[in-house]
């Protein structure tokens, strides 16, 4: 009888703790969901000239044109004075690094709740046979669409998130790496592309961005890893970022053609369709840099790497 005791006492309380552990999960689970998709502030955003920073076309050109004038400046005055080698920068890298992963995480896991939140809300299914399904709204939003709401909120955090990703190009530049112009052009473009796509609400904002922040928090998180002096998890980590990259641009050029398809097939097309072409055509122009920038690191490692074996052997 006692040991019946001690076995009912010993499952009431592992229930207990079960019950407390699981409730503490769900209590967390609902303040990150409130604080990242419910927050007045989130669902009553609205993209305005007026009120929202970074809004009006002037600023975006004036900052373009003196961020152009402030890294060629800075170029010009190393060569002027004959500053070949990378400079020391200390932990800045690491820590722009592991800045760029967080931001990219928190506005990953927001977006991702919120695309939630507004797919319960409007109660769509997803496989009905409604003009606007949860894929289709994704891919392709509804003509007359507003830049408000949860999901714009999160692609104006994006969008300010370009800014900070825009200081990588002044730290490659005192660390004299090569391409720094294509470098300039590469992050001044995707600062523009965010811009339209709040701007005119552009279709297939949403996956992008999804994608894009994913790659970002893993990519940085793995150069935040080695910038601090902790071990690599393998030699070919730098290989295995590279494809997941390239699997991520793969995904998104096959969603863009879905998104041609939707606009010409479904009644109305596809809100901010004209802006979703021009961010075509620079993603192309961005995916041949890619390639080429990638191709170059990848010969120069393995010359390095083939140097050091011959340097070994004599």
């Amino acid at each position: 009888m006692e040991m019946k005791a001690i076995n009912s006492s010993m499952t009431t309380s592992i229930s207990t703790t079960r019950g407390v552990g699981g409730g503490a999960a769900t209590a967390a689970a609902a303040g990150i969901t409130y604080w990242l998709a419910e927050h007045p502030v989130i669902v009553g955003f609205r993209w305005s000239h007026a009120h929202s920073f970074g809004s009006t076309w002037s600023f975006l050109v004036e900052f373009l044109i003196l961020n152009a004038l402030a890294a060629a400046s800075l170029n010009l005055l190393l060569r002027l004075l004959r500053i070949h080698q990378p400079l020391p920068l200390g932990p800045l890298l690491a820590v722009h690094s592991f800045a760029m992963s967080l931001s990219s995480a928190a506005i990953f896991l927001g977006m991702l709740l919120s695309v939630a939140a507004e797919i319960r809300d409007t109660r769509w299914s997803w496989g009905g046979r409604s003009a606007t399904t949860p894929l289709r709204w994704l891919l392709c939003f509804p003509p007359g669409t507003r830049p408000s709401g949860r999901v714009f909120f999160w692609s104006y955090a994006f969008y300010l998130s370009r800014f900070l990703h825009l200081l990588r190009t002044f730290l490659h530049i005192l660390r004299r790496r090569r391409r720094t112009l294509a470098g300039v052009f590469r992050h001044s473009a995707r600062l523009c592309m965010s811009f339209l796509w709040l701007e005119f609400s552009q279709s297939f904002q949403v996956v992008v961005i999804l994608c894009s922040t994913l790659a970002q928090a893993v990519v940085f998180g793995h150069r935040f890893w080695v910038g601090v002096g902790l071990p690599a998890a393998s030699r070919s980590g730098p290989l295995l970022m590279l494809a997941f990259q390239a699997t991520l641009t793969g995904c998104n050029l096959v969603c863009d053609l879905a998104v041609l398809l939707l606009h010409f097939a479904k009644g109305g097309g596809c809100n901010g369709i004209g802006a979703w072409v021009f961010n075509s055509i620079l993603n192309a122009v961005l995916l041949l840099l890619f390639v080429d920038k990638t191709t170059d690191e990848v010969l120069e490692e393995n010359g390095a790497a083939r140097h050091k074996k011959q340097y070994t052997c004599q």
